[in-house]
């Protein structure tokens, strides 16, 4: 049965923006102790989209990667995780999926549930898998995290995008079976159709992401996960990386486990590089975690790797890989460190006139200034319709 075979991450890339905003910058400007943002939240600085980007362009771009290596002949299904949604009715996946120049015989969907839609859109490609080993599904996750300014989320800002190739026989990483899901109503996040900026109650966000921990471990274990000692290293959702910390604690702390640091640093410490300097991606943020803790690690070769999924509202998953012999010699670490060094710092003025872009809603022909330089962008809103180009 295809259930035998092994279903996983067979590649992984991602973009993030033009610019970049310190948060020695806003600090400066804001008069907050930069101890505060380095130390207490775990943030050195945060990606800010031009006016000529958007999630598609960041979507395109981090996919574009995949299909030059291993070509789009066996993509059936393109799964677009995003809660920066462009258009209430149409996938932005459609968008990527002409500017990659895919074969019309594919499908392509949208999920949203905040933070998580990247994780279920993983599981539900492992499922069209398992029933056509043959086809592969690419899953893009792309958001911009955007905020009120001088709110507290201000400074968790970010934007990125990570594209995955999900097949059998994953180069990567192979997705265990045992899952622990987990859902809660509760409000700690929220962004009405009629707001550009989410709302965000940060205690009870806190609370309900360390509820949604509890919760989901406890299912996972229940349907024969593994114990926490069997993991070289932990994945969390990092709307700021001090979270993953908090949440890892608690973790351990829910396990039983005296809170060792040493141990908690060993568990984390190299899953916090890339979001440290992008800021929030949403849904993109596990996936960047496990990014950077396959850039650094020096082996990982058969070692298990925990994911804890969280969606603010909420939903959240417990799950587990196993990394692929060979994993090395198909990482990307090189172009991922370029796409972070690239980055243009702008200061605080200009960060606040990107940051209150927006296109008038008149349905007239608005172009954008070609402020990128990434092989895709957001060229104008024409009668209502965003129009593309590839460079």
């Amino acid at each position: 049965m295809a259930g035998d075979s092994a279903i996983g991450i067979h590649d992984l890339s991602f973009a993030t923006t033009e610019f970049v905003l310190t948060h020695t910058e806003l600090a400066r400007h804001n008069g907050t102790d930069i101890g505060k943002y380095h130390q207490g939240i775990g943030q050195r600085s945060m990606s800010v989209p031009a006016t000529d980007e958007d999630i598609v362009t960041m979507g395109a771009a981090a996919a574009a990667p995949l299909i030059a290596r291993h070509g789009g002949d066996g993509i059936r299904t393109i799964i677009f995780a995003t809660e920066s949604s462009i258009d209430q009715a149409k996938s932005a996946g459609v968008y990527v999926h002409s500017l990659l120049g895919l074969a019309s015989a594919t499908r392509v969907v949208e999920l949203k549930q905040a933070c998580y839609g990247a994780t279920a859109a993983l599981q539900f490609a492992i499922g069209l898998v398992r029933r056509d080993p043959a086809q592969r599904v690419l899953v893009v996750a792309a958001d911009i995290a955007k905020y009120e300014p001088d709110s507290p989320g201000e400074a968790t800002q970010g934007a990125a995008a990570v594209a995955m190739l999900i097949g059998a026989d994953p180069a990567l990483l192979r997705i265990e079976e045992p899952s622990g899901v987990f859902t809660a109503d509760v409000m700690d996040f929220w962004r009405p159709n009629y707001r550009e900026a989410a709302l965000v109650d940060g205690q009870e966000s806190i609370g309900a992401y360390l509820l949604a921990v509890e919760g989901s471990w406890k299912d996972y274990t229940e349907h024969g996960g593994r114990a926490p000692d069997e993991f070289a290293a932990f994945c969390y959702h990092q709307p700021f990386t001090k979270m993953a910390y908090k949440a890892h604690r608690h973790l351990l702390n829910y396990c039983g486990y005296d809170i060792d640091e040493d141990r908690v640093a060993r568990d984390l410490g190299l899953t916090t590089a890339y979001n440290n300097v992008i800021g929030n991606s949403y849904t993109a943020s596990l996936y960047l975690a496990l990014a950077a803790l396959l850039d650094q690690a020096e082996d990982l070769t058969g070692r298990a790797i925990g994911f804890l999924s969280y969606g603010s509202g909420s939903v959240a998953e417990f799950f587990a890989g196993s990394v692929v012999p060979g994993y090395r010699e198909h990482l990307r670490t090189t172009a991922h460190r370029a796409a972070i060094d690239r980055r243009r710092p702008v200061d605080h003025a200009r960060y606040r006139e990107l940051h209150g872009h927006s296109f008038p809603t008149d349905g007239g022909d608005h172009r954008t200034a070609a402020e990128t330089t990434g092989p895709f962008r957001l060229a104008a809103l024409r009668g209502h319709k965003r129009v593309y180009e590839s460079r």
